[in-house]
C-alpha cells in the first residue's frame, strides 16, 4: 500500500483544504480547551490537597473514627470528580455530595472534606443549565444539616451548626453572583456587536444611496447635454463644446465621489486624496443648468446645517434625475421654501411619472428625509406629471 487515498484520509489533507485561517481557529479552540483543562486540574489538585490536610489535622472527638486510608480515599475521590464539573456539574455535585455524606456516615471527624463540596456547589450555581443542580444543592444542604443535628443531638437552628450551612449557602451565592456578572458581560458584548453590525449595515445603505444618486444624476446630465451637443454640433459648435464640457465636468465630479465611496467599501477609509466636499444647496443652480430644470425659491434663504443641505441636495438630485431619465419630462421645476422651522422641497415635472412600484431612488429619498426627522411624499401632480414634496427640519 503506497499511501493514504480517499477524501479526508491523507495526513495533512484537511489542513490543506481548510487553509491557514481554519488552522488558526482550531489552534485557538484547542488552546482555550487546554487552558480550561489546566485550570480544572489545578482546582481539583488544590481541593484534594486541602482535603488531605484537613483530614490529617482534624481533631478526633470521642466517638469519632480515626481517619484511615478509606477516609483519604473518599476525599481523593471527591477531588478527582471535580475534573468533570464543567460538563456535568449536577452529576459531579451528586457524586461529591454522596461521598461527603458517606464520609460522615462512616463516623469520621466532620467537616474535613468540605473543599470539594464548595467547588461543586459553586460549579452548579454558575452553570448555564442548573435547575437539576440547584435542586440537588438544596437537597444536599438539607441532608447535611439534618445529619449534623442527628449526630450532635441539637436543634436545626443551633449556633454550632451555622458555620457549615452558611458556608455552603455562601458558596452558592458566590456562584450566582459570578454567573450574573457573566450574563451581564455577555449581554453587553452582544449589544456592542449588534451596534457594530447595525453601523456596518447603515454605512452600506448610505454608500448604496450615494452610489445610486451619483450615477443616476451623472447619467441624467450626460444624457441631456449629449443630446444638446448632438443637436447643435453643426449650427452652434460653441454651444456643443459647452455641453460637452458640462458632460466632462459631471463625469469628473462623479468619479471623485465614486472613488471616495469605493474607498470606504474597500478598507473602511476614504480613498487617497482630498475628501470631496459635502454637496449643499449652493450646487443646485449648476444642477438645474445642466439638466434644464427651473429653480425657484420662497422665503429668505439662510444657511442650514450640513446634514440638511446635503439631504436636500440629494433628494432634488434624485428627483430631477428620475424626471430626466424615466418621465420623459419637458419641464422640471424645483422649488425651495425656507420656513422658520425647516425647508420645504418640491420637484414637479410634466412627464408621465414612474411606470411601476417605487424603486430604490424613491425609497432612498424617503429614508434620507425620515433620517433627519422630516417626511417625503411622491405621487401624481395636479394637472398631470409627477411631484416630489418633502420637508426637512432645520
Amino acid at each position: 500500500m503506497k499511501g493514504w487515498t480517499g477524501a479526508g484520509t491523507a495526513p495533512g489533507g484537511d489542513r490543506r483544504r481548510r487553509g491557514p485561517g481554519a488552522d488558526r481557529g482550531w489552534r485557538a479552540l484547542g488552546g482555550a480547551r487546554g487552558r480550561r483543562w489546566a485550570v480544572d486540574v489545578g482546582i481539583a489538585a488544590a481541593a484534594g490537597t486541602i482535603t488531605a490536610y484537613r483530614i490529617a489535622v482534624v481533631a478526633v472527638l470521642p466517638g469519632d473514627r480515626t481517619p484511615d486510608l478509606w477516609a483519604y480515599a473518599l476525599g481523593t475521590a471527591m477531588a478527582v470528580a471535580l475534573l468533570a464539573r464543567r460538563r456535568w456539574p449536577a452529576a459531579v455535585l451528586a457524586v461529591v455530595g454522596g461521598l461527603f455524606l458517606l464520609y460522615h456516615v462512616s463516623r469520621y471527624p466532620g467537616g474535613a472534606p468540605a473543599a470539594p463540596v464548595w467547588v461543586a456547589l459553586y460549579s452548579v450555581a454558575v452553570a448555564r443549565r442548573r435547575r437539576l443542580g440547584l435542586l440537588l444543592a438544596g437537597l444536599f444542604v438539607l441532608l447535611d444539616a439534618h445529619g449534623r443535628t442527628m449526630v450532635a443531638g441539637v436543634e436545626p437552628l443551633d449556633a454550632t451548626l451555622d458555620s457549615s450551612t452558611v458556608v455552603f449557602v455562601a458558596t452558592l451565592l458566590l456562584g450566582e453572583t459570578v454567573r450574573g456578572r457573566r450574563i451581564r458581560l455577555a449581554l453587553l458584548t452582544a449589544e456592542r456587536d449588534d451596534a457594530a453590525r447595525r453601523q456596518v449595515v447603515e454605512e452600506r445603505i448610505r454608500i448604496a444611496r450615494e452610489l445610486h444618486d451619483v450615477t443616476a444624476h451623472t447619467l441624467a446630465v450626460v444624457g441631456v447635454q449629449a443630446g444638446v451637443a448632438a443637436e447643435v454640433l453643426d449650427d452652434d459648435p460653441a454651444q456643443a463644446r459647452a455641453a460637452l464640457e458640462a458632460v466632462r465636468r459631471a463625469s469628473r465630479e462623479a468619479l471623485t465621489e465614486l472613488r471616495a465611496a469605493v474607498g470606504v467599501l474597500r478598507d473602511g477609509t476614504r480613498a487617497d486624496g482630498p475628501e470631496p466636499p459635502v454637496p449643499g444647496l449652493d450646487r443646485l443652480p449648476a444642477l438645474a443648468a445642466t439638466t434644464g430644470a427651473v429653480l425657484r425659491q420662497d422665503g429668505t434663504p439662510r444657511p442650514l446645517s450640513g446634514a440638511v443641505e446635503a439631504t436636500a441636495y440629494r433628494i432634488v438630485q434624485e428627483a430631477v434625475a428620475n424626471a430626466v431619465r424615466h418621465a420623459d419630462a419637458g419641464r422640471i421645476e424645483v422649488r425651495l421654501g425656507y420656513r422658520p422651522d425647516g425647508l420645504d422641497l418640491t420637484v414637479c415635472d410634466d412627464g408621465r411619472g414612474p411606470g411601476g412600484p417605487p424603486g430604490n431612488g424613491l425609497r432612498g429619498m424617503a429614508e434620507r428625509a425620515a433620517g433627519l426627522g422630516g417626511w417625503l411624499r411622491t405621487g401624481p401632480a395636479d394637472g398631470g406629471g409627477f411631484q416630489v414634496r418633502g420637508w426637512l427640519p432645520g
